[in-house]
């Protein structure tokens, strides 16, 4: 009940403290890469249950001759760099921790076709809501294995706490101001999962 008081109450204030940057973002956006604003994508939330995930616009939708998107380095613009590295894409998920989908910290909801791929001990990470943040996001984010990522994140479903979860929100606004750990060394994003050694 702690951790649903503090997920809406910090929510909705940074959504209001956050309002011009957020409409800034939007005019931007449709200005340099136009509509929609807002990358919607299906995820899983707490025991798979899937939910829409709100986020900023960073990439185009180019295309190649065969009609399949481009590369992520190729599809995505200064203007989309800038906003991925400052965190501001993650902005309009606040939306969803008002609407229950996801909690302020917590294992980072990650794509659907994932689930068959996870070992038991990587399912644990889905015992609990999805977080904007999380143990592994403070721990390396884009920069670690994703064995590595799903360690840390079942270590944060075993040992949650409300200390822990503030220390997590202190450690990541801290990481956003230093802009540390945005992209995978050799990615602009991190590289897709493919399944772990069973």
């Amino acid at each position: 009940m702690l951790k649903k008081l503090i997920d809406v109450s910090v929510s909705s204030s940074l959504l209001i403290l956050s309002s011009p940057l957020i409409i800034g973002a939007s005019v931007i956006i449709s200005k340099k890469m136009g509509n929609p604003v807002l990358f919607k994508q299906t995820r899983p939330g707490k025991d798979e249950k899937p939910f829409e995930i709100l986020k900023f616009r960073t990439m185009t939708d180019e295309r190649d001759g065969n009609g399949n998107l481009l590369p992520d380095e190729e599809r995505m613009t200064k203007t989309g760099d800038f906003i991925r590295k400052t965190s501001i894409d993650e902005l309009p998920q606040l939306i969803n921790v008002l609407k229950g989908d996801l909690s302020l910290v917590g294992p980072r909801p990650l794509l659907m076709e994932y689930l068959p791929l996870y070992t038991e001990e990587q399912r644990k990470r889905h015992l609990v809501k999805p977080g904007i943040t999380g143990w592994a996001q403070i721990n390396g984010r884009n920069a670690i294995s994703w064995e590595d990522k799903f360690k840390l994140d079942v270590w944060y479903v075993e040992n949650q706490s409300f200390t822990l979860d503030m220390y997590i929100l202190y450690k990541t606004f801290y990481n956003v101001i230093k802009r540390k750990d945005i992209s995978a060394s050799d990615h602009v994003t991190i590289e897709r999962f493919k399944g772990s050694l069973k």
